[in-house]
């Protein structure tokens, strides 16, 4: 923790009611659209997250499984916590519209959260000052901020803290907010008095799981990572499987299919913060301009984006997928032979296969290029 966890914390039942109140609003005023309270009790989330490992649906992402129960244990995590501090900021931006570049397969599609720059390092500042203002009145307190920075559940305590439910798509969702929203959490030993669960408004809506490309919602709420769009274009290392290559259409970091549909989406708010706003075009960026970024160029423009951090390997990897989905033409072609001897065998493979999609013999047409 940040401070020395209380032992017996001073505050009377009444004070702490009043802190948590005053908690609320400090975090509307630093840009928080809502927070919210809950406790450590996450033994139904564990059940349900255990079972996912076992059926291997994380796919790569052998860190997920690697800390065992601490993710469901906010207590084992970070002793002396008793309480979860969970807040939401609103990221969807003021950009080309998704259902225009989606259509347009000479253009990439960047998943909306990724448009602008990288939201950890804003928000947990944010949760920084939240801390510092609640140790104004409390005193000296235990905590812990996370965002995406832990092995932390964060959904199933954003649900529990009142903040929303998880829809079937495994999105968190708010009657007035959608689902276009970021969590972040602080771990107190402050025994502050809890929130109340909202209860699940899906219904017998299934708009995400039918619009999903790759079919990675293979039941109402659980979702497939090995399937999921989000996975391949982030999370996977190696190659993508060629199965899946022609659903990803021109997604090349990230998807949004499942959100753009959600009923839900039709309340949420654009956000107030420039730094989630588009840089550098990528809201409507032709995929031979992204394919022709070197590496400097890719780090270099990419400074500060969550992008940057699948390397450019696997940015050229998603773009080629991309590209050979594209309807042929001669740039896309002489775009994609440029990066036939790529040092990548990765790029070089998905280059390769991009170009069969336009009819490109490469035993034959190697030496002419």
């Amino acid at each position: 923790m940040n401070a020395p966890p209380n032992k017996t914390c001073s505050l009377t039942e009444s004070q702490l009611a009043e802190l948590a109140a005053k908690i609320k609003l400090w975090g509307q005023n630093l840009g928080f659209q809502q927070v919210g309270i809950t406790d450590t009790d996450l033994s139904q989330a564990e059940n349900y997250f255990l079972d996912w490992l076992r059926q291997g649906r994380q796919g790569e992402m052998e860190w997920m499984a690697r800390h065992g129960r601490l993710r469901s244990r906010p207590a084992e995590l970070v002793p002396g916590t008793v309480r979860v501090i969970s807040v939401r900021m609103d990221y969807f931006p003021n950009a080309s519209p998704a259902e225009d570049v989606l259509s347009n397969r000479q253009l990439a599609y960047v998943s909306r959260y990724a448009l602008g720059r990288d939201y950890h390092k804003l928000m947990r500042r944010r949760l920084q000052s939240l801390a510092e203002r609640i140790a104004t009145v409390s005193g000296p307190f235990g905590y812990r901020a996370f965002v995406d920075s832990a092995p932390v559940l964060e959904k199933p305590l954003a649900d529990k803290a009142g903040l929303g439910w998880i829809g079937k798509h495994s999105n968190l969702l708010h009657r007035e907010a959608g689902s276009w929203f970021f969590l972040g959490e602080l771990y107190t030993d402050l025994p502050l008095p809890i929130d109340e669960p909202l209860t699940d408004h899906c219904g017998d809506c299934e708009a995400c799981i039918t619009a999903c490309p790759t079919a990675a919602i293979v039941e109402p709420y659980v979702v497939d990572a090995r399937r999921c769009i989000s996975y391949l274009t982030i999370e996977l290392q190696g190659s993508i499987p060629v199965e899946l290559r022609p659903l990803l259409g021109n997604r090349i970091y990230g998807c949004d299919d499942c959100q753009l549909v959600c009923p839900w989406n039709r309340f949420a708010k654009m956000t107030q913060e420039d730094d989630y706003l588009p840089r550098h075009g990528l809201d409507s960026s032709e995929l031979v301009n992204l394919f022709g970024w070197d590496k400097n160029t890719f780090l270099s423009k990419l400074e500060g984006s969550a992008i940057r951090r699948i390397g450019h390997e696997a940015w050229l990897r998603n773009i080629a997928v991309a590209m050979g989905n594209a309807a042929s033409s001669p740039e896309i072609i002489t775009a994609l032979k440029t990066r036939l001897h790529h040092p990548s065998a990765m790029v070089r493979e998905h280059v390769g296969w991009a170009l069969q999609q336009h009819g490109i013999n490469l035993e034959e047409d190697i030496d002419h290029v």
